[in-house]
Parts: structure tokens; sequence; C-alpha cells
């Protein structure tokens, strides 16, 4: 292990400690760093001598150990009385600094928290096991967070300006990024993190969670595996990505999967996957790929599964059409607080593809396209649930028909302010039992008994 690997382990270790330590106190205590001026001083001198270039994830550990030592000498000839400790410490967090993504680093590294949310520079939140938290970190102002996020997106040939206040981008990790700037972010540059499990999440970690019951993950998993087309619906934050991604792992590993997104975050376990992500347009405001290319482009691609990250916009007339043309099997997320309010979003995204379709016209091509919603939200004390598996079953007059096959409810709180409740299916066997067993999936109608 290099000295800069053990220098940032030790300094991420030290950092998360510290974090949970301060807030396991009832109130964030928020302290200035009373190094920054110091570290700032060091920080311009590295830059002159070693120039911003050498300061990046390829420089070579010999590099990085003579930066260590230049820290050490200017510590050393300071004026500011230090001790052995201090000077270690103001070294390690400075190469965490320039190495990692400053005073957040040790959030990134901390498997507990979910999401990171950079307000301002001087205000960062975090969720925690669902539930949001103030945390005693702060940024030196807004250049130093404007320098994390140029961090973050250049790398992806991505950029950030006045002329382009707003930019989605993730990390080597995979985590999703969005930053917005001002003009747009009046208090300060904004960045929000949305992590994901080093190691994806499957059916059995989402039942110990109490997102659903085993009969409704054995329900989901033969209605993937009979290549029934899935939306998972929900608001956001609600898990619908964790929900997607479990899905998919059902697909058999001898099929074809085309994936599409915004920013590349479902981390699919077969092999045989291709991976598509949108392209914001360049300078000079051209050279856009958006997500409606990628999807008609996919079709081309001889896909067996298309999997689409989140359906936003005209995309889901193509994803409709291709569902009902020989697709089947196909998966997306979407945006709605219900099933009936979803195929309402679908209807509006048709319309916004500009094809001047009358409305039964497009109820129709959504009712005989989507099989099953699943609907998944996150209630008031953070938890994640499942509160509807429903399918659609097609026209009634201009209506579309729908009928539940697993609800989830709640029956209030407990003395800790969780929720209380309990999934149930209604009783009622799908129309789509039929074909999943004619496709061989060995499942009794035992499964939607009360």
């Amino acid at each position: 292990m290099s000295l800069l690997q053990r220098l940032q382990g030790e300094q991420r270790k030290d950092g998360i400690q510290q974090l949970k330590k301060q807030h396991s106190t009832s109130e964030v205590i928020l302290q200035e760093d009373p190094y920054a001026e110091l570290k700032s001083t060091i920080h311009q001198k590295i830059l002159e001598e070693f120039g911003k270039e050498s300061l990046d994830d390829d420089s070579s550990t010999e590099e990085w150990d003579k930066i260590k030592q230049l820290i050490e000498k200017i510590l050393q000839e300071s004026e500011e009385p230090l001790t052995r400790q201090q000077r270690e410490t103001i070294c390690q967090e400075m190469i965490a600094e320039m190495k990692g993504f400053g005073p957040i680093d040790p959030l990134l590294h901390d498997d507990e928290v979910s999401e990171i949310m950079v307000n301002h520079a001087k205000q960062v939140y975090v969720e925690r096991k669902g539930r949001l938290e103030r945390v005693p970190v702060q940024f030196r102002d807004d250049a130093h967070v404007m320098r994390i996020i140029e961090k973050i997106v250049s790398p992806l040939g991505r950029r950030i300006d006045e002329s382009s206040p707003m930019v989605d981008a993730r990390l080597p990790d995979g985590s999703r990024v969005n930053a917005i700037i001002p003009p747009l972010a009046i208090k300060g540059p904004s960045i929000t993190i949305r992590k994901f499990a080093k190691d994806p999440f499957q059916i059995e970690d989402l039942i110990g969670f109490g997102t659903l019951t085993e009969p409704m993950a054995r329900f989901l998993e033969a209605a993937v595996k009979a290549r029934l087309n899935i939306v998972v619906s929900g608001g956001t934050g609600s898990g619908k990505t964790t929900t997607l991604n479990v899905l998919s792992s059902f697909i058999p590993a001898d099929e074809r999967i085309v994936t599409i997104e915004d920013a590349a975050e479902l981390q699919l376990r077969q092999d045989h996957v291709i991976t598509l992500e949108t392209r914001p347009p360049n300078i000079e405001g051209k050279g856009a790929i958006t997500m409606r290319d990628l999807v008609k482009n996919s079709l081309r691609m001889r896909p067996d599964r298309i999997v689409v990250g989140e359906v936003r916009s005209g995309e889901a007339l193509d994803m409709l059409q291709a569902m009902n043309t020989g697709h089947d099997g196909s998966l997306t997320t979407g945006h709605a607080n219900t099933p009936r309010d979803m195929l309402s979003r679908l209807e509006t995204m048709v319309l916004m593809a500009g094809m001047d379709l009358p409305v039964r016209a497009i109820r129709e091509q959504i009712a005989s396209a989507i099989d099953l919603i699943v609907q998944q939200n996150r209630l008031k004390d953070g938890s994640r649930k499942i509160t509807q598996i429903t399918e659609v079953l097609g026209m009634e007059g201009d209506v579309i028909t729908m009928q539940d096959i697993f609800v989830y409810k709640q029956q209030g709180k407990d003395i800790n302010g969780k929720v209380v409740g309990s999934f149930q299916p209604t009783g009622i066997v799908p129309k789509c039992f039929e074909s999943i067993q004619t496709s061989g999936i060995p499942i009794t109608t035992d499964l939607f008994q009360r």
C-alpha cells in the first residue's frame, strides 16, 4: 500500500469517526477550521512548486511523497505553534483535499450515508437510514465548493460555468452527482450526491429492509422472467433505481440487455450488457444526444431487453412503441405518487414527443404496452416500501383499467415514530398469471391468497 493510500485511509477513518462522534450529540456543532489560512498558503506554494497538472489521480507515489515533504517543511518553518500531531493531521487533510473531494471525502466513504447534500459552503446535510441530518462539515468558501465541482466534472468532459450552470455527473464509484451554481443557486454552489452500495442490493436485502415480502418478490421475479413490461413508479428518493436494479438481476444471463440512462448508475450483474448514456450539448449548444435518440438507436442493436433508467419526456413514446413491437420484458422507472398518476404522466410524456395523437390512441398504446406498475414510496419515518403492485388490464371505454395485486396497508406509528403496517395480497389472481405459467415459471395461486 502506498504512502498516499495509507494517509488517505487514516484520514477517512478519522474523519468518519469524528463526524459520527460530533453528530452523536443532540446538536450539530460547527467550528471554523483554525488552520484554514495556513492550509490556503500551503496549497498556493504547492501549486507554485508542482503546477496544477501534477495534482491529479495519475500522479505517482514519488510525486505525492515530494508534496508531503514540502508540506512538512512549510509546517516546520511556520510561525504557527503546532504540535507534531497537529502537523501530521494538517498534512493528512491537505493530501486528502488534493487527492479526494475535500471536506465531504469522509462522508463518501461512510457506508451509512446514502446521500450528501451541500446546500452551500457552510451547510451540509446527509441522509442516514432514511433520515436527513446536518453534519459538522464546512467548505472554506464558494470557491472551495467550485473547485470540488470542477474536480468531479472535468474528467468526464463536462463543464459548469455561468453559461451552463447545471450539470449531472458521476463519481468513479458510480455515485450520481448533480451540481448547480450561481446565478441559479442564490446562496452559492450546491452539490447533491446520491451514493450507491458497493455491492448492489439483491432481493433478499429488500425483503430484509421491509421493502416488500417474499410472495411479492417471487411474483416480481416470475414477471421479469416471463418478459412482462414493468414500470417502477415513485417519488424522488423512494428507491426506484435500487428496485429497478434488483428487478434487472432476474433477467436471464443469456439475454442481450441495453441500458439507457442520463447518468449511468445501474449496476447489472449480467455479462452481456450494453450501457448507453446521454450527452449534453457542447459549448456551441450542439451535439446533444438525448434519451429519445438512444431509445431509437437501441432498437437497432438487437436487444432482448431494454432497461431505461427513467422516462421523463418524449422517449416514453419510443419506449411504448418498442414494448408493443416485440421488445417484451422492458423495464423503466418514472416519477409519480400512484399507479394511476404514472399512467397520466406517461400520457403527458407521449404528447411531449410532438406527435399529434388522440388521447384515446395514446391510452391504447399504454394499456397494451405496460403489464405491471410497481409503486414505491418513502414513508415519513424514512423507510421505503413497495406500496402497490398493480396490473394494467386494458381499456374500458376511454379509461385504462387496473387492479391491485399486492398493497401495503399503513396502520399508524409506534412510540418511536416508526410506521406500522402490513403487506397484503388483495386475493385477486392477476390476468398475467396464465402467461407466466405458459413461460414455464413455477408459481402458484397461493401467492395471491389473503
